[in-house]
């Protein structure tokens, strides 16, 4: 059984960064490309960007230059930086891995449970 498990949300305020971490662990066998999405109140979920497995990472508009997402595939681990937070910016992250678990020859989706961040004006 393959899950992913994300930490590190919370309440800042705003122009403050918070980090998030999103682990991978069960039988895997390979981990493909991860990223975060996020969902605000009464809006539907948006990629906030990806990281292939080389480290080639994309993009939101709005994030861009403020958010930063990094992996370490030794650790099974994906993050994401977050610096100079906007109240927009606000809801629910959530993380998700193409994986591969071991001993099958196809890959899934998966996803975490998803961790708030709220930013306050």
């Amino acid at each position: 059984q393959v899950q992913l498990v994300e930490s590190g949300g919370g309440l800042v305020q705003t122009g403050e960064s918070l980090r998030l971490s999103c682990a991978a662990s069960g039988s895997i066998g390979s981990i493909g490309a991860m990223g975060w999405y996020r969902q605000a109140p009464g809006k539907q979920r948006e990629t906030v960007g990806t990281i292939t497995s080389d480290g080639n990472t994309n993009y939101v508009d709005s994030v861009k230059g403020r958010f930063t997402i990094s992996r370490d595939n030794a650790k099974k681990t994906v993050y994401l930086q977050m610096s100079s937070l906007k109240p927009e910016d606000t809801g629910v992250y959530y993380c998700h891995g193409n994986i591969k678990p071991s001993g099958y020859w196809s890959w899934r989706m998966y996803w975490g449970q998803g961790t708030q961040v709220t930013v306050s004006s």
